[in-house]
C-alpha cells in the first residue's frame, strides 16, 4: 500500500500568449504548489481499476482522471494488474487549483512505484501532459516557469516564506468556457512574467505580490463578480496581493503575517462570501 498527499496550485502569473493550431492556448505562467492536499491511497489488484472517494460529488468511473491517468500507465506499459484507489478530498473542486490534475499526478507517481517502473520524472510528466496541461506540473511540483501548452516546465527557486489564504466562493467555473470568451476579447495588458521570474529568485516578497497577474481574471469576473468582492475583502484586511488562480473561482491573498491571513478568512466567511477558506502557505515549507 502506498500514500501520497497530492497537493493544490495557486497561479501566481498567468497570460495566454497565442493559441495554436490544434485549439490548445499557448501559456506563460509562474505555478506554485501549497499545502492544501488531498491525500490518495493505493493498493495493487489482479487487474481491475477501482476508485473510492469520501467526496460524494465525484464521478468515480472512466470520466475521473485518476481512473484515466492508471488506465493510461497500465496501457503504455503493458501492466496486466491493476490498482484500487482511495481519495479523501480536500482541494476544492472546479477552483483552478488543479485538484483533478494533481490528484492524476499522483496516481502517475503511485503506479510507478507499485509496479517498479523506475521511470524518471521525465518520463512521468510525458504521460502526465497526455492526461491534461497542469498534470506534468502537478508531478514536478515547488515553484515553476510554465509555457507552451503548460508542459514546458522550468523549475524556480522556491517561493519566499510567507502566509497564503485561499478561498473558494460557492460557484463552479468551466475551464473550457473562460478561454473560449477570452479568445473573443482583445487582452489589453499582459502580467510581467519575467519581473515576477526574477522576483522569485532574488526573494523579493515585495517583488511577487506587486506583480501578481491572471488575464483569465477579466473573464471570470465579468460573470461572477463576487471574485473581485473576495480580493478587495482580502486586501482590505491586510494582504499584501490578491489574485484569482487560475481560471478560478478560486482567489489566493499574500499576507505577511499568519494571523492577519485568518482574520481575513474569518471576514470573508462572516459576510458569506465563501465557504471554503484555507490559511496554508508555499508546499516547500511543508516537507
Amino acid at each position: 500500500m502506498i500514500t501520497l498527499n497530492a497537493y493544490a496550485k495557486i497561479n501566481l502569473s498567468l497570460d495566454v500568449v497565442g493559441r495554436l493550431a490544434n485549439g490548445y492556448h499557448e501559456v506563460r505562467m509562474i505555478m506554485q504548489t501549497v499545502g492544501i492536499h488531498d491525500t490518495l491511497t493505493f493498493e495493487k489488484t489482479e487487474g481491475e481499476i477501482v476508485l473510492s472517494s469520501d467526496a460524494g460529488e465525484l464521478p468515480l468511473g472512466e470520466d475521473n482522471l485518476i481512473y484515466k491517468a492508471a488506465r493510461l500507465v497500465k496501457e503504455t506499459y503493458g501492466i496486466s494488474g491493476g490498482v484500487k484507489v482511495h481519495l479523501e478530498k480536500r482541494i476544492p473542486v472546479a477552483a483552478g487549483m488543479a485538484g483533478g490534475s494533481t490528484d492524476a499526478a499522483a496516481t502517475i507517481k503511485a503506479m510507478n512505484l507499485l509496479y517498479d517502473l523506475r521511470l524518471s520524472e521525465e518520463d512521468l510528466c510525458g504521460l502526465g501532459v497526455k492526461l491534461g496541461a497542469d498534470v506534468p506540473y502537478c508531478i514536478m511540483g515547488g515553484t515553476a516557469l510554465s509555457e507552451g501548452i503548460g508542459e514546458v516546465l522550468t523549475k524556480l527557486a522556491p517561493m519566499p516564506e510567507c502566509a497564503l489564504l485561499v478561498a473558494k466562493p460557492d460557484i463552479n467555473v468551466s475551464t473550457k468556457e473562460v478561454y473560449q470568451a477570452l479568445d473573443s476579447q482583445s487582452v489589453p495588458w499582459h502580467p510581467d512574467v519575467d519581473g515576477m521570474r526574477q522576483a522569485i529568485e532574488e526573494g523579493r516578497l515585495e517583488g511577487i505580490y506587486s506583480r501578481l497577474g491572471n488575464v483569465l481574471e477579466t473573464v471570470t469576473v465579468a460573470k461572477h463578480p463576487i471574485v473581485s468582492e473576495i480580493k478587495q475583502e482580502m486586501l482590505g484586511n491586510g494582504a499584501l496581493g490578491s489574485l484569482m488562480s487560475g481560471s478560478g473561482p478560486s482567489v489566493f491573498g499574500i499576507f505577511d503575517d499568519e494571523e492577519k491571513a485568518r482574520a481575513a478568512g474569518e471576514s470573508i466567511e462572516k459576510k458569506g462570501l465563501a465557504k471554503q477558506v484555507f490559511v496554508t502557505g508555499p508546499q516547500s515549507y511543508f516537507g
